[in-house]
């Protein structure tokens, strides 16, 4: 019930705690897979009596406090390369699955009703299309009583690796977008409001009619919000489904040497679902005790917690790259 009241309510709040003997395990990061560590965590607390604290203050924010040891564990969707890892050093894998989806406020345009090509949507955030009735957005939906309206632009006012994973996206669809915006966690938007976390977003594209904007399919599932049908690869028309997540997830290549660092967006398949990433957990590699704490936590998460993510809307990972994260944990002394 608790869960169920942050997830619908979209309101961000930590599970304070504490952990052994007084011991605090405190984390902060990434908006996107907040819902699923809030569920662990509770899930953790009622098997294990020990408690765990998230924040949920955006990949940036996490990347930095971990960085500065000022918590635990850090969790980033973007994933930080080699060099970045040694120079600030910090431990890297991988903890759940997820996909970024376009979600709209149009009245009387239901769920995966709208079809926005890839194109379309990097447009319309560049600002080039700005109504509803737009003819390129007609074009591809001629049964839809789309609005003479303007189209209000949601996204990210803070760090984020949501907005990270989106923007690599968009930079891959359109050589415009690469050019004049590019790829980045904070981004110099040419247009939009800005909400803070996907919490933020979602809560802006509630409240604003004819609005559009980018979540992690958490937080459309638990909103019940309207999502957009976009494109493939390929160019294949796809909608935001679990078969269609597990479709990119399975062409992931994870690499112990490179900490795990891979971007799922664009695979290929005609039902791979086009922005989905994988979101990470940052460990301090100096704090042996704490570490082997977290990896408890994840290890619990990773042989009980499948089906929660599954029923909030993420993808959990595969037995064989658990499996990998665990000789990565053993090979670096992070567990007991």
């Amino acid at each position: 019930m608790i869960l169920k009241k942050l997830l619908t309510t979209a309101v961000v709040s930590s599970l304070a705690v504490s952990l052994f003997a007084g011991e605090k395990l405190t984390g902060a990061g990434a908006t996107f897979p907040a819902p699923v560590y809030y569920d662990w965590a509770y899930s953790y607390k009622k098997a294990t009596g020990h408690k765990v604290n998230y924040q949920s203050i955006g990949s940036g924010g996490g990347i930095e406090q971990a960085s500065k040891r000022t918590v635990d564990f850090g969790a980033s969707d973007e994933p930080l390369k080699s060099a970045k890892l040694d120079k600030e050093k910090l431990y890297q894998f991988p903890a759940v699955i997820g996909s970024i989806v376009l979600v709209h406020n149009v009245a009387g345009i239901p769920d995966e009703a709208l079809k926005l090509s890839n194109t379309n949507v990097a447009d319309i955030y560049l600002g080039k299309i700005t109504k509803w009735n737009d003819p390129k957005i007609v074009a591809d939906n001629p049964s839809l009583n789309l609005p003479n309206e303007n189209i209000t632009v949601v996204r990210r006012s803070d760090g984020s690796g949501t907005t990270y994973n989106f923007s690599y996206f968009l930079s891959a669809v359109s050589s415009d977008w690469k050019s004049k915006v590019g790829t980045g966690k904070s981004l110099d938007w040419p247009v939009g409001v800005g909400g803070k976390g996907n919490e933020g977003v979602t809560n802006l594209v509630k409240q604003t009619p004819n609005s559009i904007g980018y979540v992690e399919n958490a937080y459309k599932i638990s909103n019940k919000l309207s999502g957009a049908t976009i494109q493939t690869a390929s160019g294949k028309w796809v909608t935001a489904r679990e078969e269609n997540f597990k479709a990119s997830a399975a062409n992931a290549n994870w690499e112990l040497d490179k900490h795990f660092y891979y971007i799922l967006s664009l695979q290929k398949g005609d039902h791979s679902y086009p922005i989905v990433a994988a979101t990470f957990i940052l460990l301090p590699k100096e704090k042996t005790e704490t570490n082997s704490l977290v990896v408890d936590f994840y290890n619990h998460s990773f042989e009980n917690g499948d089906k929660s993510a599954s029923k909030l809307g993420y993808v959990p990972l595969p037995t064989e790259t658990k499996n990998l994260i665990r000789q990565y944990w053993k090979q670096n002394k992070l567990t007991n």
